[in-house]
């Protein structure tokens, strides 16, 4: 039963990226969601069922369009297996539990977020705001702590962002000082510093192997919105123990 269940989660966390990339691009467009259906972006053939599989339709199709034969960005499967390996994970971490809601809405947010600022750079208010307004919501009612411990969480966060944003003279786009209010509400104040650490971190790795691949030059912005995305959701669901191993230096 309890593979059955991780399957179905699989299953539909897969189907749920294939909306979020949809979710991504057209709103980057400033496009509807809902219309019109999907369809090549080259030719503009609607697509159907066989061309809509999450990821096997890529593979199968080798990354071409099956009416124009025109290339498929790979980040289509990459925004797919992206929400199933993050919304599985945060679920074998919560469990079905009330908490799950909470931890979905954060990690449906860093999906689309993710997607986003990998494509344009842009961490879009029209997906954050909402989002972190069901976040706010969802921990008056749902939590371990009281309801004020989350939403210092997200003065935190959105402060700390504030900063680094001022004292880099705009390093920090404004999507991400949003962003990290939602995440500061969903963790609250303690994991939301180890999060800003460990994308922190993050970042600073993946800056430097790009730099030494000569992908991107010095100076040249990098979307800081994967980094954020590693680092929170290693926060939400191993911070405490990060924490004390790291107290136990001392």
């Amino acid at each position: 039963m309890l593979i059955f269940i991780d399957l179905l989660v699989l299953l539909v966390a897969l189907i749920f990226g294939s909306f979020f990339n949809v979710v991504a691009i057209r709103l980057l467009q400033k496009e509807s969601i809902a219309f019109p259906p999907s369809h090549c972006p080259n030719c503009n053939h609607r697509l159907h069922a066989l061309d809509l599989i999450p990821v096997l339709s890529y593979v199968f199709l080798k990354g071409k369009c099956r009416y124009c034969k025109t290339t498929i960005s790979p980040l289509y499967p990459f925004g797919e297996i992206l929400a199933a390996f993050s919304i599985f994970f945060v679920y074998k971490h919560v469990g079905l539990s009330l908490e799950l809601i909470p931890a979905l809405l954060l990690t449906i947010l860093l999906v689309i977020s993710v997607l986003t600022d990998i494509r344009e750079q842009l961490i879009l208010d029209i997906v954050t705001f909402p989002m972190l307004g069901l976040i706010v919501l969802s921990r008056i009612f749902i939590g371990t702590e009281p309801f004020w411990f989350y939403l210092l969480g997200g003065l935190i966060g959105f402060g700390l962002l504030l900063i680094l944003a001022i004292v880099s003279k705009g390093g920090m786009g404004g999507g991400d000082i949003k962003l990290y209010a939602a995440i500061g509400v969903a963790l609250g104040p303690i994991l939301t510093v180890i999060s800003l650490v460990l994308a922190s971190f993050v970042g600073a790795i993946v800056g430097v192997l790009l730099l030494m691949s000569g992908k991107v030059k010095r100076g040249q912005p990098i979307a800081f919105g994967p980094s954020i995305m590693v680092g929170t959701l290693i926060a939400y669901t191993y911070g405490y123990d990060i924490l004390n191993w790291y107290l136990s230096f001392w």
